[in-house]
């Protein structure tokens, strides 16, 4: 152990250090941030932290709570807080297992509580902590100090200089910075909120199984596997809805659901506050369940569906209509994840082709429609979203030119943006009016869970169309989000606008 090592405490000894010190007449100042890549202006900024008072502690976010996207942190929590310990002005170092100091603030009651310049326009803290955690140091009687010194970017340092991203991203990015800085782009997103959006679409309860692999039986060629737990997620367009409710101001849900095992109570639950539901309801059926059974990895080991392969009943369809007929024109942008589970019939792309101010549609592809169920089915969108596969079954071309099947199946439905999801080749997006075409790399550099990406590029993209700002600032946020989502197990949060804005801010330093 390093004699600098012995500073690095226990989080749960924070308050008792600290009140050790106090007794002794000694002035607490704290510092709290994530310190990825050490440098001169960190230095620069506990040295004058450690002016302030006697005892100088500095919190580190843990790794899990670092939000910052996808790679980050570089550097594990505990060579970060090694990193500080070895400075002189510091005294003691702790990981904190929180996304804001609020929680450190309360237990240590700091004299002074330190923030660098950057911070000192509270307005543009993307993520609004500030003034969390200004509240809590003035509620123990403290006060902040904002450091006036040489500024760098860990963010901006690490893009520059650390293979974080392969060469073709860092080109794009380096390419998108020329037109659009982090300021543009979010301030551009932050408009949105003057949007109602409906969002037309299947709802689907996700479950995960997780399972220990056994290996093959001994009898048969069949896998076996040890059963550990289970876990709830809202799909479907009730995850579309959630990840579009985040960045506009008003969301309606139109979906349906069973008369039987319907998952209302927890679909409700799962329902941002600016989120209104229109619910329909199945005869005699279940809510759409999919339940995978997966390993410790999250990898898929097989899929069990649960629901009824029927039409809906004609009441249902009527009453759906009704609705559509009197209210889809009310709405700026009407998002349509169409999974291919019944819900959505023809009499209801009809009205709502017909009366969407701006349409945005994907059509799925998935083990319960395959064979039934293509986008030529909606027969017009100003927005059409597909991965390739679904493009390519679209149009029937198993090997013809990217380009030419968006082309084609884009002026199908006299759609204006056509956007092929590509998985880690990331997304080819084609402006067809002005005859552009963007191709944006994979923003991510780890992958955790795929399932939901396509759903949240449709949400942000979508929103961001029909919000009039253009196909090339589309095509970033919405894989900026995707980048964000593959980073979640299945739908167990959706894409938060700050993480959104914070990622975007470390993109394009």
């Amino acid at each position: 152990m390093t004699t600098y090592s012995k500073k690095i405490i226990p989080f749960e000894s924070l308050a008792d250090n600290a009140q050790h010190h106090r007794g002794e007449g000694r002035k607490i100042v704290l510092c709290h941030g994530t310190f990825d890549l050490l440098h001169i202006g960190h230095i620069r900024h506990l040295e004058r932290a450690r002016q302030e008072g006697d005892v100088l502690f500095v919190t580190i976010t843990a790794d899990q709570y670092v939000n910052k996207g996808p790679g980050r942190p570089v550097f594990s929590s505990e060579l970060r807080a090694e990193h500080i310990a070895a400075l002189v002005a510091v005294d003691y170092v702790a990981i904190n297992n929180a996304n804001t100091s609020v929680n450190v603030i309360r237990q240590l009651q700091p004299d002074v509580y330190i923030k660098g310049g950057d911070y000192k326009v509270n307005e543009e803290d993307v993520t609004g902590n500030i003034y969390l955690e200004t509240e809590a140091v003035e509620a123990c009687g403290g006060k902040v100090v904002y450091t006036e010194d040489i500024t760098f970017s860990s963010s901006k340092l690490l893009n520059e200089y650390f293979d974080v991203f392969p060469p073709e991203t860092k080109n794009y990015l380096n390419n998108f910075k020329r037109k659009y800085s982090a300021d543009d782009v979010v301030g551009a997103v932050k408009t949105l909120k003057k949007l109602n959006v409906l969002v037309v679409g299947d709802a689907i309860v996700d479950e995960y199984h997780y399972t220990i692999p056994l290996g093959q039986t001994g009898k048969y060629n069949v896998l076996s596997t040890k059963y550990k737990d289970k876990e709830r997620f809202a799909g479907g367009s009730i995850a579309v809805a959630n990840h579009t409710a985040g960045i506009v101001g008003e969301v309606t849900l139109f979906t349906g659901l069973g008369d039987v095992h319907s998952h209302e109570e927890f679909i409700r639950s799962k329902l941002k506050e600016n989120i209104n539901d229109k619910f329909f309801y199945f005869n005699n059926a279940p809510t759409l369940v999919k339940r995978r059974y997966v390993d410790e990895d999250s990898c898929k080991l097989f899929e069990v569906y649960f629901y009824e392969d029927k039409p809906v009943h004609d009441e249902l369809n009527k009453a759906a209509c009704l609705w559509l007929q009197e209210n889809v024109a009310n709405f700026d942008v009407v998002l349509v994840p169409d999974f291919g589970n019944g819900f959505i019939t023809d009499e209801m792309v009809s009205v709502i082709c017909d009366k969407a101010r701006f349409l945005a549609v994907n059509t799925q592809l998935n083990s319960g429609n395959r064979g039934h169920h293509v986008i030529h089915r909606y027969p017009r969108a100003d927005f059409i979203s597909l991965n390739e596969p679904e493009l390519r079954i679209a149009a029937h071309d198993r090997h013809g030119e990217l380009e030419d099947i968006a082309e084609q199946v884009g002026e199908a439905l006299s759609a204006r943006y056509v956007a092929v999801t590509r998985g880690k080749l990331g997304v080819e997006m084609f402006d067809r009016d002005q005859g552009h075409h963007y191709q944006v790399p994979a923003l991510s550099t780890h992958v955790v869970d795929r399932i939901g990406a396509g759903d949240a590029f449709l949400s942000i993209a979508g929103a961001v169309l029909g919000g009039g700002m253009g196909a090339r600032l589309a095509a970033f946020v919405g894989c900026t989000a995707a980048a964000l989502d593959v980073q979640i197990v299945c739908n167990r949060e959706p894409v938060e606008p700050v993480s959104m804005f914070k990622y975007i801010s470390t993109l394009l330093k």
